[in-house]
């Protein structure tokens, strides 16, 4: 009996590969500035929004995380002063969270280490497949 290959669970397999070895990678450079991959992309998405602040449930839609988990993780980074809260006295959903001068600063430092951790990860690509890749990928994830 022939066993046919599927491809799109192979390619699954392969994503969530590069996903962990991101991670890894990518993380292991944000540790020099104190924070992880989750907080990083946190405070990239405050850094870039309007004014620098942002609902969080956008923030959690942003980031791919769970209202709560967002939650979870921004707790520690205002106890750090990384964010700061500004709460609605009438809806807790539409707090906003808003970066601050201290997260600025770590912002424009870590995004340094991002660029060269990502960078060092797609090494192995020319650029004409890294932009092939790049607008593979941009299909997929619409």
């Amino acid at each position: 009996m022939l066993v046919s290959k599927n491809l799109e669970a192979e390619l699954v397999i392969s994503i969530i590969n590069m996903q962990s070895k991101i991670q890894k990678s990518v993380g292991a450079a944000l540790t020099a500035h104190g924070i992880g991959l989750s907080e990083y992309l946190v405070l990239n998405q405050l850094y870039i929004a309007t004014n620098q602040k942002m609902r969080r449930s956008d923030l959690a839609e942003k980031v791919g995380l769970s209202p709560s988990g967002v939650t979870r993780l921004l707790n520690p980074m205002e106890k750090i002063g990384l964010i700061e809260k500004e709460g609605n006295p009438r809806d807790a959903r539409v707090s906003l969270v808003i970066l601050s001068e201290a997260g600025k600063k770590i912002t424009e430092e870590a995004k340094v280490s991002f660029a060269y951790a990502s960078s060092t990860l797609f090494e192995s690509l020319d650029k004409k497949r890294l932009s092939l890749l790049s607008d593979m990928l941009k299909v997929v994830t619409k």
